[in-house]
């Protein structure tokens, strides 16, 4: 892990002032107006392409940075490039990736931007070096505007551990989430309609990188798409938004299977079980929804919502505890710090991410295969047991999949991703089939006398039969990964 390291905290007005007139920080060593404009071609060719282009104004200085994130940061040595210049406009020429990578006729216009006024202390912490930054302002482009208040703690110099330390002492004071967004993101989505949520982005693992380390970008990325929708069913208590921090939580949840033989010590499997109780709170919410769907009956539809509201109250009070401000934590902290650590991960086991995908593959599509063979001479809770597994060999080529990205790679994940989806429909069907009348019954409504609009009446066998065919065409896919 490289000693520079920074995390972004995202908190509210009121958690702000209580930090700001605690004794954790005192007086600022630095205070900075600052003003940045982030620039894009019309087509939003650069933010696509994975850059971002931007003049950062500090009284009478001008400083014009491009970063390359995503796919982009991969293609060069650096992955930003920072140059003063005179003015407000940008230049671009050599200095800069972007003529080479988009030719000499790029034209590019102001997209949005950021007013800020900037904080600064210097922290010194058993011997190590943090910068701790405040930012509040906000984010405008034409008459849409997004508010930042966030702090950003950066390791200098010295161990990791402290820069965690640190960030547990803010959290005594002034409660906070994990900041995901950077400036540039929160300005792209004021150019776009508003999302009401946010489904896993496409993973871009190096090919040359090592399991421990493509473990830590598929469960940075995990993290990041439930805060993303986190945020969404705070504000919105939007149904979508509850759905995909869900799956998010599956899929760091199946993170952590898949690369079990890395992860040594009795943290993760502690992390999982908070991970499977949050995931569970947010479950109820969603089951509530899968039969609001269907609910045509008034009265019903009123106790079903009614139900709805409790649940996703008790979600939000879920996400708002110490509970789950401690997990998000130390999740964090254990990723970070831990990961390559003595009792962190089995470096007998870290192989390349290739060859540990391969084999992870080629298990869980035997398992798949084993468990999936007779569907129709199993009970429900071992067709359940098929869902999971598939789930989780769906998460998995998911994130392996641009390991393994030459031509003939790339149209085999396709077609094994398209099978994988229509299998998990049909078992979902399935699940559903058997999962209605218990939700009814836990909350009281197993003798509504429209309880049966609600429970699905589709055929179980022949769901059954399109499971199974499904299970089948999926193994007989070729594999992506071979």
């Amino acid at each position: 892990m490289p000693s520079e390291i920074e995390i972004k905290l995202d908190l509210s007005n009121e958690a702000l002032e209580s930090l700001l007139g605690s004794d954790l920080l005192g007086e600022p060593d630095d205070a900075l107006q600052q003003t940045s404009t982030y620039f894009e071609t019309d087509d939003r060719r650069l933010s696509q392409k994975g850059f971002s282009l931007r003049i950062r104004s500090t009284g009478a200085s001008h400083v014009q940075t491009v970063k390359a994130s995503g796919p982009a940061k991969s293609l060069f040595v650096r992955s930003e490039w920072e140059t003063p210049i005179e003015g407000n406009e940008p230049v671009l020429d050599h200095t800069s990736p972007l003529i080479s990578e988009f030719g000499p006729e790029l034209e590019v216009e102001a997209a949005f931007t950021v007013f800020i006024e900037r904080r600064v202390w210097n922290i010194e912490l058993n011997g190590s070096r943090l910068e701790v930054v405040v930012d509040r302002g906000d984010v405008v482009s034409g008459n849409r505007r997004s508010p930042v208040q966030e702090i950003e703690v950066e390791l200098k110099d010295g161990d990791t551990q402290d820069l965690f330390v640190f960030i547990r002492k803010i959290d005594a004071i002034a409660p906070f989430r994990f900041g995901i967004q950077s400036k540039s993101e929160r300005g792209l989505a004021l150019l776009d309609r508003q999302q009401f949520m946010f489904k896993a982005e496409r993973l871009n693992l190096e090919r040359s990188i090592k399991a421990s380390a493509a473990f830590r970008e598929i469960a940075t990325t995990c993290f990041r798409q439930f805060r993303l929708n986190e945020d969404i069913l705070l504000q919105h208590r939007n149904s979508e938004a509850l759905h995909q921090a869900r799956v998010a939580l599956r899929r760091l949840r199946s993170a952590f299977s898949l690369f079990k033989p890395l992860l040594t010590g009795d943290e993760p499997s502690r992390l999982q079980g908070e991970l499977r109780w949050l995931a569970g709170v947010l479950g109820e919410a969603r089951n509530l929804d899968v039969l609001l769907m269907k609910a045509k009956d008034s009265d019903l539809r009123a106790k079903l919502k009614d139900a709805r509201n409790t649940a996703y109250g008790d979600a939000v009070e879920a996400l708002g505890s110490a509970r789950a401000r401690a997990l998000t934590i130390d999740f964090n902290q254990w990723l970070q710090c831990d990961l390559d650590r003595a009792g962190g991960s089995a470096a007998s086991e870290d192989t390349s991410a290739s060859e540990f995908a391969a084999k992870a593959l080629d298990k869980m599509r035997k398992k798949l295969k084993k468990h999936g063979s007779a569907l129709a001479e199993t009970d429900d809770e071992h067709r359940h047991q098929v869902r999971k597994d598939a789930k989780k060999l769906r998460y998995a080529a998911e994130f392996f999949g641009s390991l393994f990205d030459d031509k003939r790679g790339a149209r085999r994940h396709r077609k094994f991703i398209a099978a994988m989806e229509e299998l998990q429909d049909h078992l979902g069907a399935l699940n559903d089939l058997a999962m209605g009348p218990d939700v009814l019954e836990q909350h009281g409504l197993a003798n509504h006398p429209a309880r049966d609009s609600v429970v699905s009446h589709d055929d179980k066998n022949a769901l059954i039969r399109m499971a199974q065919s499904s299970v089948d065409e999926v193994i007989d896919t070729k594999r992506f990964w071979r």
